[in-house]
Order: C-alpha cells, then sequence, then structure tokens
C-alpha cells in the first residue's frame, strides 16, 4: 500500500516538475514587452564565478520596451554588455556608463510566428515528460503487482495517473493558450 502511495506521488511530483520547468521556458521568450525574466538565463564572470547578471547588478524595467541593468561595480560593464551581445537574445544593448539599457524592439508577424513555434516545441517537451512520468509510473504498478500488490489497485493506480496526466496535460495547453495570445497581442 504504501508503495502504491509512493509510486502516484512519485509520478505527481514528476509531472508538477515538468510544469514548473516549461512556465520558466515560457518566461524566457520575448513576447514584445519588457520582462527581467529575458536576461535570467545569461551568465556572467563576476571575480571567477559564472553569475546570473541580477546576482551582480540591479535589473529592473522603467517602462513597457526597456530593460535596464546598473552593475554595482564599475569594472562590470563590459562583461554583462559582452554577455548580453553573446546570449541568443538577439538584441544590442546600450551603455551611457551609468546603465546599461536593452530596448526590446516590437516583434515582426514572421518573428511572432516563430516565437509561437518555439512556444509549441517546449509545450512538446513538457507533453512528452508528464506522458513518462506517467508511462514509468504504469510499468512500476505492473511491477508492484507482481511483488504482491493487488490488481485491483493497479487498476485505480493507473486510473488515478490517467486523471493526473489529463490535468497536467490541460495545464500545459492553457499555459501555452496564454502564450501564444500575450505573443500575438500587438
Amino acid at each position: 500500500m504504501a508503495e502504491y502511495k509512493e509510486i502516484l506521488t512519485s509520478a505527481e511530483e514528476r509531472m508538477e516538475e515538468a510544469v514548473m520547468y516549461l512556465e520558466d521556458s515560457l518566461a524566457r521568450i520575448r513576447a514584445g514587452k519588457a520582462n527581467v525574466k529575458l536576461i535570467d538565463g545569461i551568465r556572467v564572470d563576476n571575480y571567477g564565478a559564472m553569475v546570473p547578471i541580477n546576482n551582480c547588478a540591479a535589473v529592473t524595467t522603467p517602462d513597457a520596451r526597456t530593460i535596464a541593468i546598473k552593475p554595482w561595480d564599475k569594472s562590470m560593464f563590459k562583461v554583462i554588455e559582452k554577455a548580453i551581445i553573446n546570449s541568443d537574445l538577439g538584441i544590442m544593448p546600450e551603455n551611457n556608463g551609468e546603465i546599461i539599457r536593452i530596448g526590446i524592439p516590437p516583434l515582426t508577424e514572421e518573428r511572432r510566428k516563430q516565437l509561437v513555434k518555439q512556444c509549441g516545441k517546449e509545450v512538446e517537451q513538457a507533453k512528452v515528460s508528464v506522458r513518462n512520468a506517467r508511462r514509468d509510473s504504469i510499468e512500476a504498478l505492473k511491477k508492484a503487482v507482481k511483488d504482491g500488490l493487488s490488481e485491483d489497485f493497479q487498476k485505480d493506480g493507473e486510473g488515478e495517473l490517467q486523471k493526473k496526466h489529463d490535468k497536467y496535460i490541460k495545464q500545459i495547453d492553457e499555459l501555452l493558450a496564454a502564450k501564444e495570445k500575450e505573443i500575438m497581442t500587438v
């Protein structure tokens, strides 16, 4: 009985992690508005350690089209600027000696469609992770039956896993719909 609950709990945790990872991935895809999450993945060399920009600078969004980065140490200007240029963000930073500004240009229709496709790929990865969690758990239940778990528990467990699977797939689809709407809104 304890093993049965363990299998279901483990599956739900894996499914939840897939959704959380997807939320984080979608937040990094720019939708025409400035968002500090856009630069979360960019790492800079800060005295020998690779750290996120927000660990060595104040990052703000003064308006809907600008991200402002104010390094705490003046020597970090060039390092941060170079990291942004070398990143996959695709935007050239502006440096006035006090603040590094990243202007977020409006998206073209073609670029919006590319971003929606990119979101679709991220969503498909999340769905595969949820399906894998369900499949692995069903296999674990079948193995537990061989080890003495009743077949009724196996059938109940498979039904429970399917309900959890459907719940998380629906959540993933809702995240995609919201992100597509955000990207396609001009």
